[in-house]
């Protein structure tokens, strides 16, 4: 079920390599050219880029990061002053968005579907970024915390907040996580 009100307690690192893991993580390679993800992606194409606004991670500064689901590894991009006001700013005042430990923001890359799928590729994107979210939700139950999936996003404001321009790469969905109360 969708969470929207979270504990003030950091997650730790493990937590979140399980959520990134979880979300598009790789099962298995195949060399170097083909891998397996734990979601499924029309023609294994994943298009989604996934980034995390950091605001209480153990052994995490505060920050935004990029996973790289090839090396299991966070690529920390920018710190951003004030970064709980401009996520929730982003999600259009839902000021739950900037309340978690740490919210997950997906973006898709429109360039690495549209070869393969033309005009079908905005609708296969959408179905891939609903996987990945429902796998943040499961996988958060399973470490006692919560997501809200937010689709209601202003976004200029949220490709800004990533840094990303909007065309060739555009934020497509926002989910805030946190610790629960049980």
């Amino acid at each position: 079920e969708s969470r929207r009100a979270f504990e003030r307690a950091a997650i730790t690192l493990d937590e979140v390599a399980f959520l990134l893991w979880a979300t598009q993580g790789v099962k298995k390679r195949f060399g170097d050219s083909c891998a397996l993800r734990t979601v499924p992606s029309a023609g294994a194409r994943h298009a989604l880029e996934t980034y995390l606004a950091v605001f209480a991670v153990e052994g995490l500064e505060p920050g935004v990061y990029r996973y790289l689901p090839l090396e299991h590894q966070l690529l920390f991009e920018f710190a951003e002053s004030d970064a709980r006001r401009k996520v929730s700013d982003a999600a259009l005042g839902q000021t739950f968005a900037g309340e978690g430990a740490v919210c997950f923001i997906w973006t898709a890359i429109p360039s690495r579907m549209e070869w393969r799928y033309g005009d079908a590729s905005y609708k296969v994107i959408a179905i891939d970024t609903g996987h990945v979210c429902q796998n943040l939700y499961l996988a958060c139950e399973a470490i006692g915390a919560g997501a809200c999936a937010i689709a209601a996003y202003d976004q200029a404001a949220a490709d800004a907040l990533l840094r990303v321009d909007g065309v060739a790469e555009v934020a497509v969905y926002v989910a805030p996580v946190g610790k629960v109360a049980r």
